[in-house]
């Protein structure tokens, strides 16, 4: 017989907690929640208080079986599910299959699976939080409620397999609004005024800024002319020279929305592969002689806390591999961000001491890369600010000014670890002035004017959808990477180039929730339910009431659906051409991967095929085939021969119809982060990348 029992949700995280407790410590796990609500019928009784019915979950009988028997044995249970309301959930959840007292000193959480933390939460065991139980359970049953009434009324007008829950729908909206955005936007006209400039020896460059030292915008050619004309000669004076000392601090550690935009920014990561390898390097990797340690805390989170002990670790660290000046002067505070719950520490590593470079041998490609972005991220987070030396120079001749701005780094700092991805990924680099004095004279070499139109406002990418929804509030850190995962299943939109586009489908669905549930798409709405969704976290309202309130309008949304609603009929779009089987017309069809080709005769012939994208460029292996753009099944596009089997010519890159001038072999495009490059793929010719 166990002394103590302790229940976790993963068998990773069993591991390396059994570890840590020592032989009177059996962990099992429970393999996430044990019980919910039923998937065959609504399971909330709308007329009693919206009591939900919780069953066992269909094939977790062997593990609830096997977690009584062991609980039958033990002194002591301890329910160790995550620290955040649907951890609380599963360990209430437990307690009552398991008939253990929720009052009792039952539940342990922890931010980390480090031996110091798990010990030390075990000293202080707790009653399970119903405040937190009700949070998740309002979250649960009012997406029930939502998803259970109008999905059913979706199959029956527009097509089987919608849904319509509360966050995706709001991320939908966000999506199609763009896009609406950007199908009526009108590019205006603008003009630049860009000219080179030589002091002695040295060139440099600058702006046109305005006239008579206030700023002019430029609209036009004329405007341009009109400016270009009042310049006389090339002699321009150095009107004013000004110096700065600048400084930049460092991004605070991450968060989970900015874990999953940083990770799609500089590794191409989705939000759900993000979480799924966060979620092994919190659980435990084998370290070697250490054994399994969580290298990682919690990574659920919408806090930039980090608790004094990491903070003392990384400073001494910090000091012994960069020196004192790169330690940061003063406790850094960074603002906490509206409706965030603060409830654990930022992701950092759980010891500063374990670099990606000790890591190495122990971890996948891709946990390095993640682990390697959290690591450095926490370090640059608590070093010193860098300082940047700045300067304009303003030019005049007669009564047109220009301005040159020209940086340079006087002092790394945290830059000398991290410097924070941006989505147009520019980064901050050296422009260097000539020694420039006020009253001293330059020459113009070339004064260029350009031609500009505004461009509208980009597609989301899932990094850009994130913090969105994040800005406005609306959902919380553990449902991000699942809606952007949903929205792109249901086939509501297409990812093209990391960017979503939103289907006749998605159209469709977002017009008639917009139409006849108003509140379910309504930004102010979503983020009003998610403080109420906090203030009954934080016992300061009754779940039911909340849900009544909700339900009761809702209620009245939905019988005038009923009733008013109009079927939609989506007709597949031709795909003009016909079936080699039957000679009925093919169509295109949309399924798990996207777009393909069926024949409309369907179920009577099931006949189905891949669109093939020809480039227009013949196979250089056999000569016989065409070169096509093909899909893996990651959705990574590839070109191959159109004759495979009998010919398996595959490139990554895109081939292109001319050959190499040096050897007459096949060009392709390759893609850089500064544009397209055109290359050799049997020597070494190269053309200048093209943006």
């Amino acid at each position: 017989m166990s002394d103590y029992l302790v229940i976790v949700e993963s068998p990773a995280k069993a591991k390396t907690i059994e570890r840590y407790l020592g032989k009177k410590y059996k962990v099992r796990a429970s393999m996430g929640h044990i019980r919910d609500l039923p998937k065959s019928q609504m399971g909330v009784d709308t007329d009693n208080q919206y009591n939900p019915k919780y069953i066992t979950i269909r094939g977790k009988g062997p593990v609830l079986k096997e977690l009584k028997t062991a609980a039958k044995k033990a002194k002591k249970i301890y329910l160790a599910a995550d620290p955040d309301r649907e951890g609380e959930a599963i360990a209430w959840h437990l307690a009552h299959s398991l008939d253990l007292d929720i009052s009792s000193d039952c539940r342990v959480v922890f931010n980390e699976i480090t031996k110091d933390a798990i010990k030390e939460s075990f000293k202080h065991p707790r009653p399970i939080n119903m405040d937190l139980v009700d949070a998740q359970q309002a979250r649960r049953i009012l997406d029930r409620l939502v998803g259970y009434n109008i999905s059913p009324l979706l199959w029956k007008k527009v097509k089987k397999g919608l849904s319509a829950g509360r966050v995706q729908s709001v991320a939908l909206r966000l999506i199609i609004d763009r896009e609406n955005e950007i199908k009526s936007f009108t590019p205006e006209e603008y003009w630049s005024i860009e000219a080179e400039f030589k002091k002695g020896k040295s060139n440099f460059s600058a702006s046109f800024y305005g006239l008579n030292g206030k700023k002019v915008e430029l609209k036009s050619e004329q405007e341009v002319k009109d400016i270009l004309a009042k310049v006389n000669g090339d002699k321009f004076k150095i009107e004013k020279v000004t110096k700065k000392e600048r400084k930049r601090n460092s991004a605070p550690p991450f968060t989970t929305s900015s874990l999953q935009q940083e990770a799609a920014r500089k590794l191409n990561f989705r939000a759900k592969k993000t979480m799924m390898l966060a979620q092994q390097l919190y659980e435990g990797i084998d370290i070697g002689k250490q054994g399994t340690v969580g290298l990682i805390t919690y990574m659920r989170t919408d806090s930039t806390r980090v608790s004094d002990v990491a903070q003392k670790e990384a400073n001494e660290y910090i000091v012994d591999k960069y020196g004192n000046e790169y330690t940061q002067s003063a406790e850094r505070k960074d603002k906490k961000k509206q409706g965030a719950q603060d409830a654990h520490e930022a992701i950092r590593p759980t010891s500063t001491l374990r670099d990606p470079a000790s890591m190495k041998e122990f971890l996948s490609r891709d946990q390095l890369r993640l682990y390697k972005l959290i690591w450095e991220r926490f370090v640059a987070s608590q070093m010193a600010p860098a300082i940047m030396d700045t300067m304009s120079v303003d030019l005049v001749n007669g009564d047109v000014n220009f301005r040159a701005n020209g940086s340079k780094v006087k002092f790394k700092g945290f830059m000398k670890v991290y410097i924070e991805g941006t989505d147009d990924q520019k980064e901050e680099k050296d422009n260097l002035l000539p020694a420039l004095s006020e009253e001293d004279e330059v020459t113009s070499e070339l004064i260029d004017p350009k031609q500009h139109f505004t461009q509208p406002p980009p597609r989301y990418t899932e990094a850009r959808l994130v913090r969105t929804l994040e800005e406005l509030g609306i959902g919380r850190p553990s449902t991000y990477a699942p809606t952007l995962d949903t929205i792109q299943r249901r086939g509501y939109v297409t990812l093209d180039n990391k960017r979503f586009i939103p289907t006749e489908l998605g159209e469709i669905k977002l017009q008639l929730v917009r139409e006849f549930f108003p509140e379910i798409i309504d930004v102010e709405f979503t983020v009003n339910m998610e403080r109420n969704l906090d203030a009954i976290e934080d016992g300061k309202v009754q779940w039911v009431q909340i849900i009544d309130e909700f339900y009761r309008d809702f209620e009245k949304h939905l019988e005038k659906a009923e009733n008013e609603m109009e079927k939609v009929e989506i007709r597949d779009e031709p795909a003009g051409e016909d079936c080699e089987e039957c000679g009925h017309e093919m169509v295109y069809k949309m399924g798990r991967y996207g777009k393909f080709m069926a024949c409309s005769n369907f179920p009577d012939c099931r006949n189905t095929k891949p669109i093939v994208k020809e480039i227009g460029v013949k196979c250089p292996k056999c000569d016989k085939g065409n070169i096509i753009e093909r899909k893996s099944k990651k959705r990574r596009i590839f070109y191959g021969c159109d004759q495979y089997p009998n010919c398996d010519f595959l490139s990554w890159d895109k081939p292109i119809e001319r050959k190499c001038p040096k050897c007459e072999q096949l060009l392709v495009e390759k893609k850089l982060k500064k544009g397209v490059q055109v290359q050799c793929t049997n020597c070494d010719y190269k053309e200048e990348p093209q943006k």
